[in-house]
């Protein structure tokens, strides 16, 4: 009886030794990141978009090890709500607004390390736990001359585009997986109630060659002749249409539909004085100019921007629930396509 007791109390101990040392080695981890030149950023914006981002950083920093990884809207998300404090990550460079809202505290309170009043109110978050990075619109994306070709007229409504004479001719992204996708979702929720959307979406599928994962998806397909509708972002459309795309943006009766994106610093990375200088440099030089060049769409009180070939005056759509992310994931949860 003796020797089991001992036993018991031997592996108790032993247990007790193990948790107490890797819980040692992670506060250490944390020490450790909290004071060398290695920053490493998650993002979720468009490769061309992070490599601008990433040639800034490492001009303005030269001495910091700064590393940008890239992952899918949901996956970041994901990765961050499984990772918690406990990630790699020190900065969040792109994420739809929701989703950082769900992190709750993963994401550090911002006040005293940026300037709120800066932004649109609508955009600033009650928490103070992450900053507006861009407002992104979705849009109809067409190739009228491949249309007129096989002698079909060009569509004026979301109804047109469930028309079987569109069949295999049409790419959306998925709304599991994309932010872009989502938005079209949610604002048919809006417009037509939850059944009704669901049963309009069951009948576009029948003329979607595929629901991409990412919301660039689309416009590949168009620009290279695989679709000839797609509903994708109306920057990237502006932008293609600049290189010489043949390409024209539409958007139908409910509007365009969008989105924001945010960045924040992960709880406990503010401590470190290069993290939080990083992070201060792209929310006051590399964000306005991501704006200029990239996404113009307005996210300050008074700096506007303007792109060649970007709609001016665009009328957003109904996008009441943009921000409720237990709203997303009933949704998300309820797409099978």
């Amino acid at each position: 009886m003796k020797k089991i007791v001992f036993r018991i109390l031997s592996f108790a101990i032993a247990i007790g030794m193990l948790t107490a040392f890797t819980a040692c080695k992670s506060q250490t981890n944390k020490d450790n990141k909290n004071n060398d030149d290695t920053i490493i950023l998650y993002s979720s914006s468009e490769d061309f978009r992070n490599e601008f981002i990433l040639k800034k950083l490492k001009e303005k920093f030269p001495s910091y090890d700064i590393r940008l990884e890239y992952y899918s809207t949901g996956d970041l998300a994901a990765r961050l709500k499984a990772e918690g404090t406990d990630t790699e990550c020190d900065i969040i460079l792109e994420l739809e607004s929701s989703y950082l809202d769900m992190l709750g505290e993963t994401a550090c309170q911002l006040d005293g390390i940026v300037d709120f009043s800066i932004f649109e109110d609508n955009l600033v978050p009650e928490n103070h736990r992450y900053i507006p990075w861009t407002k992104m619109s979705g849009c109809i994306i067409i190739n009228r001359k491949g249309l007129e070709d096989k002698n079909l007229p060009i569509p004026t409504s979301y109804d047109d585009l469930t028309k079987p004479e569109y069949k295999n001719l049409i790419s959306m992204p998925s709304p599991k997986s994309s932010g872009t996708g989502y938005i079209f979702l949610l604002n048919l929720v809006n417009e037509r109630g939850e059944d009704a959307a669901f049963d309009y979406f069951d009948k576009l599928a029948e003329n979607v060659i595929q629901f991409t994962s990412s919301g660039s998806g689309p416009m590949q397909a168009i620009t290279s002749g695989e679709a000839q509708i797609a509903l994708g972002m109306t920057f990237q459309a502006a932008q293609e249409i600049g290189k010489g795309a043949d390409i024209e943006i539409l958007f139908f009766e409910e509007g365009a539909p969008y989105t924001t994106y945010s960045s924040a610093i992960v709880e406990g990375r503010q401590n470190n004085d290069k993290v939080k200088e990083v992070f201060q440099y792209i929310t006051n030089e590399i964000s306005p100019l991501d704006k200029e060049l990239y996404v113009p769409e307005t996210i300050y009180k008074d700096k506007t921007f303007e792109m060649k070939n970007f709609p001016e005056n665009i009328k957003y759509a109904n996008m009441t629930g943009i921000f409720d992310i237990e709203l997303k994931e009933k949704l998300q949860d309820r797409w099978t396509h």
